[in-house]
């Protein structure tokens, strides 16, 4: 099933606080417009220390944040050189409707 291109789909950056790699990554895509990747995304930040998160998340993602998912699937990792443009860029060719529309 494709995604609709008005819908949004969910991003979820698995995250920490004091992790400077976790606060830059969140920084950058706060800074984007992401209603306006096709189709748009919708961020939810998720800090894997905070009381009540599923501990198997915590555990699977303790020494890999920052973790980034779209619709439940893991991301590569971004660099974290990439500034606001290309993690813009990178996240369109991610996307499932992107994907053979060149």
């Amino acid at each position: 099933m494709t995604p609709s291109p008005t819908e949004p789909l969910q991003l979820t950056l698995f995250s920490r606080q004091g992790c400077c790699l976790c606060e830059g990554l969140e920084q950058r895509l706060r800074q984007l417009d992401l209603s306006q990747l096709r189709p748009p995304l919708q961020l939810t930040v998720i800090d894997i220390d905070a009381p009540g998160v599923d501990p198997d998340l915590h555990a699977r993602y303790d020494l890999e944040v920052p973790v980034l998912h779209l619709m439940d699937v893991p991301l590569p990792r971004v660099s974290p050189r990439l500034n606001a443009e290309g993690l813009f860029s990178w996240l369109q060719r991610l996307s499932p409707t992107s994907a053979g529309s060149d």
